[in-house]
């Protein structure tokens, strides 16, 4: 009694209703009073939206070059420095705010495409990941015994590698390629989800109201998808989010390795990895790819650390 009168206290002190309010507008409040979370989530609705307007906003395809470019006013050049009109460069120069590759490309217009690229690697890689994982670690997780025993050594097995030297295998056996990079990498993720589900279903399953759907002749599926795994998903969420961050990091470093994406994909991977021996020459085709792969990664891992925070019941008191 004392405890959910603590409790009450508490969403009271946070200005919420006990009487009407639910765990997701706990959670929304909670998230929206730290600063770190809304930094990562307006840094990644600039990068949605910027991705889902590319084809819109770019000045140029991203894997033309400018010889192609019809009516181009004057003869490209190789890494060419950035040129905006605004700060000085000639109005007779073609604008072209990031500069040139090594391919005469126009950086800036694959920087924006490269955004779609790594957001769709992230989430996709990510959704495969825990689709499995919460499969095989659901049913572990509920089934124990022989089940539990072999998918969980298993998923040791996985672990006992580092990550992206086990995607680097992968992908060095199944051939390089950006889906073939996006399968490694969801292989190798998969392990992380599942110990995740495993340990909330372990948990769960010994409440009461699981106890009670068995006792009235609740089936295993009912029991599992209705009762369980919808309260496990939790840190599966926090997870998912942080693993996002993890997906397109290793999914850059493979591009970097010349094993995910090929050319003339716009990937920043790729990219930074064509021009990596020009960093004193033309530092902007090194920095600026990496610049955005931070900035990806950053609001990612922000956004997750609001929402584990936000998502702990030992963190509520934290504002």
């Amino acid at each position: 009694m004392s405890q959910q009168l603590q409790t009450i206290a508490k969403l009271e002190a946070e200005g919420l209703s006990p009487e009407s309010v639910s765990l997701w507008t706990i959670t929304r409040r909670r998230l929206l009073r730290r600063k770190s979370a809304i930094v990562g989530m307006v840094i990644l609705g600039i990068l949605v939206a910027i991705a889902l307007t590319a084809q819109w906003i770019a000045p140029y395809n991203p894997i033309s070059n400018m010889l192609d470019v019809k009516d181009y006013p004057v003869k490209p050049e190789k890494r060419q420095s950035p040129c905006i009109h605004i700060f000085g460069c000639p109005e007779d120069r073609p604008q072209h705010i990031m500069g040139l590759d090594g391919n005469i490309r126009d950086e800036f217009s694959r920087i924006l495409y490269g955004a779609r690229l790594s957001l769709m690697i992230g989430l996709s890689t990510v959704t495969f990941a825990i689709f499995v994982g919460t499969i095989l670690g659901s049913l572990s997780g509920y089934l124990g015994g022989w089940v539990d025993n072999i998918v969980m050594r298993v998923m040791d097995v996985l672990l006992a590698f580092p990550s992206l030297l086990l995607a680097i295998a992968i992908v060095t056996v199944l051939g390089p390629g950006l889906i073939n990079a996006l399968l490694a990498i969801g292989i190798v993720s998969i392990p992380t989800y599942a110990r995740v589900v495993r340990a909330s279903v372990l948990s769960i399953r010994e409440m009461e109201y699981v106890s009670a759907t068995r006792a009235l002749g609740g089936d295993m599926t009912q029991i599992l998808f209705r009762r369980i795994l919808p309260n496990a998903l939790t840190p599966l969420i926090v997870q998912g989010t942080l693993g996002i961050a993890t997906a397109i990091l290793d999914a850059a470093a493979l591009s970097f390795l010349g094993l995910g994406a090929q050319p003339p994909t716009p990937e920043w991977g790729s990219m930074l990895g064509a021009e990596r021996n020009q960093v004193f020459t033309a530092p902007h085709l090194v920095f600026l790819p990496g610049i955005a792969i931070a900035l990806t990664v950053l609001s990612f891992n922000l956004l997750g650390d609001g929402l584990r925070d936000a998502l702990d019941p030992r963190l509520a008191h934290i504002s």
